[in-house]
């Protein structure tokens, strides 16, 4: 057998990509994946790249397929959906040979890809996409931290703080499972986040697939599949609360890989506190009535000074601007 150079593996592994990128493979398809992977470990790395730029490469995408941008005053130019499509195909390969991917505002780091013990976190504001040497890829919010523990019969991630979104790789031999606090999140082959915030229940998004939570001192784990969310109090022998979520919402919640935030009847003091997360500078909102204010819109995650703008214009309130922080008042 001929010997692929990289550049032939770069070429299926954007192909495999783009597949993928467009939902779950049918058994067929992700048999041959497997199959494929497992012919050259060089594979593996290809795969992986190119899964993590494309996860990152459509913003449309990341606001849910029945977003508007029309609905939202501070929207900034949605793009249209890339398909399985020659173009897509070889905007993920440009990707893979060495494109700088950046997004506005928002620091985004490719590792090549992590191996066992490694440690990967992120800076306020930071956004990273972390390739696993399986296939995997855990694309990190701001603040957060997580710890790669794979072996031959496991691969464990402790999400230490923060918050990640877990595209799994399908090894039924090898369950995937992330520990944040004590709760457990096990899954095989899917697509779902696990936020670990201070002051906050553990919490966890399924986008695709099934995974199974357990919190502590719970006797039987909680089975979850696409478009549900669980809750988890920090607390010990807390339940494992879920609830259905609408395909747009989950969209939006994870608008952040694209270092946007979506409002949609937030207050504006909740905004105030999403926005924390990604900058220094503080949104201070002394008046009651001014933080019950509701909020609508598509804004930058990191650029509260731009956000306070915005509302204050279309709220009639004035923003005053100072070192380390912005007033909102009327």
């Amino acid at each position: 057998m001929v010997r692929q150079t990289s550049r032939d593996i770069d070429v299926e592994a954007a192909e495999w990509a783009a597949r993928a990128d467009r939902g779950p493979l049918p058994p067929d398809a992700q048999h041959a994946l497997d199959e494929w992977l497992a012919g050259d470990i060089r594979r593996v790395g290809a795969y992986a790249k190119a899964r993590g730029i494309a996860l990152h490469s459509e913003r449309a995408r990341a606001l849910g397929p029945r977003f508007d941008p029309d609905a939202f005053a501070a929207a900034s130019e949605p793009g249209p959906r890339m398909s399985d499509s020659p173009a897509r195909r070889r905007w993920l390969l440009n990707g893979v040979m060495g494109l700088a991917a950046s997004l506005a505002a928002v620091a985004v780091v490719f590792f090549l890809w992590s191996g066992p013990g490694d440690h990967y976190e992120t800076r306020r504001g930071e956004i990273r996409v972390v390739p696993l040497a399986d296939g995997s890829v855990v694309t990190l919010n701001t603040d957060s931290r997580i710890a790669v523990d794979y072996a031959s019969d496991r691969r464990s991630i402790r999400l230490q703080r923060g918050e990640a979104l877990f595209d799994v790789a399908k090894d039924r031999a090898r369950p995937f499972v992330v520990d944040a606090g004590g709760t457990r999140v096990r899954a095989v082959g899917t697509s779902f986040t696990v936020s670990r915030l201070p002051d906050a229940p553990i919490q966890v998004l399924v986008r695709e697939g099934i995974v199974e939570v357990s919190a502590r001192g719970e006797a039987r784990p909680v089975r979850m599949q696409a478009n549900m969310r669980a809750a988890v109090a920090s607390r010990s022998a807390a339940p494992v609360i879920t609830q259905p979520v609408v395909p747009d919402e989950i969209g939006r919640e994870l608008a952040w890989r694209e270092g946007r935030l979506v409002f949609q009847g937030e207050t504006l003091q909740q905004a105030a506190d999403r926005f924390a997360r990604y900058s220094d500078i503080r949104i201070v909102i002394a008046d009651p009535a001014v933080a019950a204010e509701p909020i609508t819109g598509l804004y930058q995650a990191n650029d509260p000074v731009g956000f306070s703008r915005a509302v204050a214009s279309s709220l009639g309130l004035r923003a005053e601007i100072a070192t380390g922080e912005v007033r909102l008042r009327r």
